[in-house]
């Protein structure tokens, strides 16, 4: 089958626009038609579309999946079995939160009584889930899949008092991070002590056990992946190099 820029549109439930718009960044562009000579698209662009919106589904920048289906180790299968493994997890978590949302209804009307942990458990999987779609492969390639695991499993299990605190010092963290950097503050100065002390409190509450070396290699992360290091620069420039600074100075 050959489709134009509409007959595919309609079919994947896309916009024309989009399709030409991925056609000028070089993301998909239709083929030379066999039968008419015009640019259409076949069945290799066809399967190529299915995977930019598989991907698109998961929330991947344009850029990253360009990246990924140029790779010279591109595998489709490989690529449609971790959709599938990405997919159903995010399933799961969507089932936690409407589990979470229908006990909650039944608690107000009468029908059933929650216990504070359980309160917040969908949270917690979404919480478990956003990690895992942003940094899950990186973590894993530097810690391994069993450590992955029990911090997903440290996390799912934290108390309601100690998930209120875990998100406090996550805050605590970008708010000092940004009064350290625009004030100019020495790293290995108090504020700098601060809040590395604060980044080791809240990496406690997810690290099944806590070692000098891997909160080095964990800050060192930061400076080398661009998503982690957006991450704490939305605090302020600069806020990723100076956590890394102030830690390996506590550290020392």
């Amino acid at each position: 089958m050959e489709y134009t820029v509409q007959q595919l549109a309609e079919l994947a439930g896309v916009s024309a626009r989009t399709l030409r718009y991925y056609d000028n960044i070089g993301l998909l562009c239709p083929a030379r038609g066999q039968a008419s000579g015009y640019r259409k698209y076949g069945t290799a662009e066809v399967d190529q579309l299915q995977q930019i919106l598989f991907y698109r589904a998961l929330g991947f920048e344009l850029a990253e999946i360009s990246r990924l289906l140029t790779a010279p180790d591109y595998d489709r299968l490989c690529a449609l079995r971790a959709h599938k493994t990405a997919l159903t997890e995010r399933l799961r978590q969507t089932q936690a939160l409407l589990c979470n949302l229908n006990n909650t209804i039944q608690t107000l009307e009468g029908d059933k009584t929650m216990s504070d942990k359980e309160k917040f458990e969908g949270f917690k999987a979404n919480l478990v889930q956003k990690n895992e779609q942003a940094y899950g492969d990186e973590l894993r390639q530097k810690y391994g899949e069993e450590t992955i695991k029990e911090s997903n499993k440290k996390m799912m299990n934290l108390t309601q008092q100690e998930y209120d605190r875990f998100e406090q010092v996550g805050n605590e963290i970008l708010e000092k991070l940004a009064d350290a950097v625009k004030a100019k503050k020495d790293p290995a100065g108090e504020e700098g002590r601060e809040i590395a002390q604060l980044h080791k409190e809240w990496l406690s509450f997810t690290w099944p056990k806590y070692t000098k070396e891997a909160h080095r290699g964990l800050v060192q992360m930061y400076l080398l992946d661009e998503r982690f290091t957006a991450f704490y620069e939305k605090a302020a420039p600069g806020a990723a190099q100076f956590l890394h600074d102030a830690v390996c100075a506590f550290l020392a």
